[in-house]
């Protein structure tokens, strides 16, 4: 079964997953809002910080969307878009 991924996630100071399921596994595009304030920190594979400034977008194939974890500045967002096909 194909299912539409598309959501938008308010950032916050915390690390957070891309989604609220244990495991959610899909091909996405995400992207930093271009109208955000600050860059925001995607969790490296290895711990560290990874920023993408505003407008910034990546595709990312099969990935499991619970361990795509975020954190910026309360304000911010970043949109993912794709599905499980």
């Amino acid at each position: 079964m194909n299912n539409l991924v598309q959501r938008v996630i308010d950032v916050t100071p915390d690390w957070q997953p891309a989604t609220a399921l244990v495991e959610e596994v899909a091909s996405v595009d995400v992207l930093a809002l271009p109208t955000n304030q600050f860059a925001v920190e995607f969790e490296g594979d290895l711990g560290s910080a990874v920023p993408w400034q505003p407008g910034e977008w990546h595709n990312f194939p099969r990935i499991n969307l619970a361990r795509l974890r975020v954190r910026g500045q309360f304000g911010d967002r970043i949109t993912v878009v794709g599905g499980t096909w």
